[in-house]
């Protein structure tokens, strides 16, 4: 199947840099947009130049140093912001100018105070500005997804007359669901003169409802040829669509989406840790691709499976992204499996019945903290019993609770243990052990 490729638009310095508490200085840009590069991102928007004196230095040091993709500055739709931005990017050995206008009329009665035809004016002479200085123009209709079709293509067809070369189509504030949004991109396509005049469709969506990402393949599949979004989804409000998500899942389902990128996938962990350590927000564990917790299984069933294939349960290879590996983090749902697999990594190898009598110890550690390490465990060790099997010696627990090594490892309760009172040790009753040959498979269902 022949394959079509997607232009990468990052935002990450300038959508992604306006969430709260994520600003950047210009050394901190200068470092992202060197890894920005290595990703292999077709497009860096660097910033907006007239915001800042900062921003400013940032868009123009970027566009000195960074030669590879286009580098790109914002500006509105008026001519000391298109000026400004010319100034930052001139240096630039692919320069673009990426102007914005707002045409919702909830936007134009509000918020600019402007007719229809005032929007159509100013939409028209400010791309017209941006052509003298620069080949390569990019327009953005702000809230698009809330203006009458009819007037949005009336805009977008005038600044294609004017000399854009690129219309991003902005779900700004994240009101789009992906079938919605799908046959919006296609009704763009089939009004404009986009196709005659070469005219590239790109896509940048919010993520207000959560579905970005959605959004954004839905806009491929209808013809968008390019993509706006930002390393972890960062951006205004809620954010951006995250590229690390648009990428993989390109990649990873090419049964459902003949499109390419030229994304260095392995970059992408180290890009969001980098973005992580820079600006002091990190991601959620479950974030998908890059979150802790998108390479870790707790649960017994998985971490079975994990250690028999890792197909079982990982349709990415945590290689793939730049993660170095898949953990498997113990705690009250994990099974002997992973049990002793995990002591093996340590140094020990036991027999079934050691490996039970620690598993019952384990299980009543894990009861009590939420992850069980690998200190615990060597803790766990030292209090199995004596080769005849009638002195127990507790240590983990207790540890874990900063108790004294010599209490025992949990006082007996009526959940956790049976009721025999001539008992020597705790005994776990029997809704809280793992029988059979396939115990590690009771978990995580």
């Amino acid at each position: 199947m022949e394959r079509t490729r997607i232009t990468i638009f990052d935002t990450t310095l300038r959508d992604g840099e306006q969430s709260p508490g994520c600003s950047m200085n210009v050394q901190e840009k200068q470092k992202l947009a060197r890894q920005l590069d290595r990703l292999g991102v077709d497009v860096i928007e660097a910033g907006f130049p007239i915001a800042s004196d900062g921003d400013f230095t940032a868009v123009q040091s970027i566009a000195a140093e960074i030669r590879r993709p286009i580098i790109c500055g914002l500006a509105r739709a008026v001519p000391q912001d298109i000026e400004r931005a010319w100034q930052a990017l001139k240096g630039a050995a692919r320069p673009r100018i990426h102007v914005f206008l707002a045409t919702s009329d909830i936007h134009l009665q509000y918020k600019l105070k402007i007719s229809r035809q005032k929007c159509l004016e100013q939409a028209r002479e400010a791309v017209r500005l941006a052509k003298s200085f620069c080949q390569d123009v990019e327009f953005s209709p702000e809230d698009a997804t809330r203006t009458d079709m009819h007037f949005l293509c009336e805009v977008l067809n005038e600044v294609i007359e004017a000399g854009a070369t690129t219309l991003n189509i902005p779900d700004t504030v994240g009101y789009s669901v992906p079938a919605d949004f799908g046959a919006f991109i296609r009704e763009i396509s089939q009004k404009v003169k986009n196709q005659e005049k070469g005219v590239v469709i790109s896509a940048h969506c919010h993520n207000d409802l959560g579905l970005a990402v959605a959004n954004t393949l839905a806009a491929i599949e209808a013809g968008a040829r390019q993509v706006e979004c930002a390393i972890n989804g960062i951006g205004e409000r809620a954010g951006n669509a995250a590229l690390e998500e648009i990428v993989m899942s390109l990649r990873i389902r090419p049964d459902q989406y003949a499109y390419d990128t030229d994304v260095v996938s392995e970059q992408l962990y180290p890009t969001s840790q980098m973005l992580c350590d820079t600006i002091g927000v990190p991601v959620q564990p479950n974030k998908a691709i890059i979150g802790r917790n998108a390479f870790a299984h707790a649960a017994g069933i998985h971490q079975d499976g994990m250690l028999k294939n890792p197909l079982t349960y990982e349709i990415i290879t945590p290689k793939t992204v730049g993660v170095p590996d898949s953990t498997l983090v113990l705690g009250k749902h994990s099974g002997r499996h992973a049990l002793a697999q995990r002591y093996e990594k340590l140094g020990h190898e036991f027999d079934r019945r050691e490996l039970d009598e620690l598993y019952r110890r384990f299980v009543l550690l894990a009861d009590k903290i939420k992850t069980v390490e690998d200190r615990h465990l060597l803790d766990l060790i030292k209090g199995r019993r004596t080769p005849d099997h009638t002195q127990p010696f507790a240590v983990a627990a207790s540890a874990a609770a900063g108790q004294s090594s010599r209490e025992p490892l949990h006082k007996p309760g009526p959940a956790a243990f049976s009721a025999d009172p001539n008992a020597s040790t705790p005994q776990l009753s029997p809704g809280s052990e793992h029988h059979g040959e396939q115990e590690d498979y009771l978990w995580g269902v």
